[in-house]
């Protein structure tokens, strides 16, 4: 399929908050405590890890690894439970699971695999939940681009890019070292 199509079959929908999206969290960090070796973080990051702010219904976890460690061997154990590589360079992998021929499955999980320190969501998702004022802003910003980009997910996030980046320089300058 091409791009536009699989945009057609998975379109943004951003939803009210939903309490049972940290139960699916903590299920798929189970599975994955259960499944990878030598983790060094799993985290729930991105809106649906703001309990007060609509997101696309789509759980994202980083998983941070030590630098020393294969990108390539985790990438494997990691697809094994059902998980597909969508995109990957030297020091990212990204997966989807969820995703079917006929749209969305009841849960749908983005993964993100990183080496530990490359973790800029997590200062965002701190900032936002620690300033409800920025993530009602973040919030208003989403929906105003929602209609807009709702078959083009790259042009939705690349929209947001500008807000995220200040709000995460300034959530690394507040939190210094925290992770």
């Amino acid at each position: 399929m091409s791009p536009e199509e699989l945009w057609q079959l998975f379109p943004i929908l951003l939803t009210e908050y939903k309490p049972y999206w940290k139960e699916w969290y903590n299920e798929e960090e189970n599975i994955l405590k259960n499944t990878l070796v030598q983790v060094e973080r799993i985290s729930h990051i991105g809106s649906t890890a703001i309990s007060f702010i609509r997101a696309k219904p789509i759980i994202d976890i980083l998983v941070e690894i030590p630098k020393e460690c294969d990108l390539a061997y985790y990438k494997d154990l990691i697809e094994k439970i059902g998980y597909i590589c969508m995109a990957q360079n030297a020091d990212r992998y990204s997966f989807n699971k969820g995703y079917t021929e006929n749209g969305f499955a009841e849960k749908v999980f983005h993964l993100h695999l990183r080496y530990v320190g490359d973790n800029d969501e997590l200062y965002f998702r701190d900032y936002l939940i620690e300033n409800p004022d920025i993530a009602s802003e973040y919030e208003k910003i989403k929906l105003k681009l929602w209609k807009e980009y709702e078959h083009n997910r790259d042009g939705y996030t690349q929209a947001k890019t500008e807000f995220v980046q200040m709000h995460t320089e300034k959530a690394k300058l507040l939190y210094a070292d925290r992770y």
